[in-house]
């Protein structure tokens, strides 16, 4: 595991199996509050496979010394302005880390959990040609940003979408938007609810890390 200088701060976890001279490549966004080692220890029980991108939000969070994507006044309202910010230091992270790194293209695939889940999605719906596929645990889409939605053009992306049914920070009803979007939306998803709050449990885990590595699988 080592540090790279980029756009955003960010840790690099090297894949067990790399034998390929590509790798597939997992990008972790964190929630607020945390920071860029918050996710990475899921690393273990993940495919082999994966280069993994843990990337640090570019704001300090002062109430617990970690980091957020943006501020709120509401959940599902991200402020204007960091938004827009994080998804420009975001989207050109991405295009510096397929510039420098050993990346199979073809196998890019975000991972976001609560904002970074927000983040994640808005990443996916602006620039669907750069993403295979979509974790989004405990999240939500958000609505009425400057972001234009590409929904037409996410044949190729698909996403696994995990929630907890005590979620007392973004409640299961706000998960439930996001379903209805991907529906209206005709997006290939899975969508799956856990008696779980605030979190990634340990049957989350196990599910979409088998979607993942059946994305590797299957994806020429």
């Amino acid at each position: 595991m080592k540090l790279i200088d980029s756009v955003l701060h960010h840790r690099v976890v090297m894949p067990r199996d790399a034998s390929a001279p590509l790798h597939p490549t997992l990008i972790m966004l964190h929630g607020r509050g945390a920071d860029e080692e918050d996710l990475l220890g899921l690393s273990p029980y993940l495919d082999k496979r994966f280069l993994i991108l843990s990337v640090r939000a570019p704001y300090p969070f002062e109430y617990s010394g970690g980091f957020t994507w943006y501020d709120i006044d509401a959940v599902g309202t991200p402020d204007p302005a960091m938004f827009k910010s994080s998804c420009d230091k975001l989207s050109a992270f991405v295009g510096d880390a397929l510039a420098r790194y050993p990346i199979d293209k073809k196998q890019v695939y975000l991972f976001g959990f609560s904002m970074g889940t927000v983040m994640a999605y808005a990443m996916a719906f602006t620039q669907p040609d750069l993403f295979r596929g979509i974790v989004a645990n405990s999240g939500y889409i958000a609505e009425g940003t400057h972001l234009t939605y590409r929904w037409d053009q996410l044949d190729n992306v698909e996403f696994f979408v995990t929630h907890g049914t005590q979620d007392p920070i973004i409640p299961i009803q706000i998960a439930g938007r996001a379903k209805q979007l991907l529906e209206a939306g005709r997006v290939r998803f899975e969508y799956k609810e856990y008696p779980m709050a605030h979190q990634i449990g340990e049957e989350s885990l196990q599910d979409f890390s088998l979607w993942l590595t059946h994305r590797l699988n299957t994806t020429s």
